[in-house]
């Protein structure tokens, strides 16, 4: 499946958010993130986020998709995200 991630957590936890996310996603945003990604794992991104949250502070969105066949995908500016690889 193909996730779009984004998050809004306390400046204390934004880091530790970024680097569990990143795990299993790749960054192309100020916390926002983007990738093909396998149900389990899926399971392990939501579990870790989770239990870093503070339900009363934090937020996290998951856009998930089946097939990326019927979407789109344009930038306009500075490109902030990486272009590596997620093995």
């Amino acid at each position: 499946m193909f996730v779009i991630l984004v998050y809004d957590f306390a400046q204390k936890r934004v880091g530790k958010a970024l680097k569990i996310s990143r795990k299993y996603l790749h960054w192309v945003q100020n916390s926002v993130l983007e990738g093909e990604i396998s149900k389990a794992n899926y399971t392990k991104l939501k579990l870790e986020l989770e239990g870093l949250m503070d339900p009363d502070e934090d937020s996290v969105i998951f856009y998930t998709f089946r097939t990326l066949s019927y979407s789109k995908r344009e930038e306009l500016g500075v490109k902030k995200g990486g272009d590596e690889n997620i093995i």
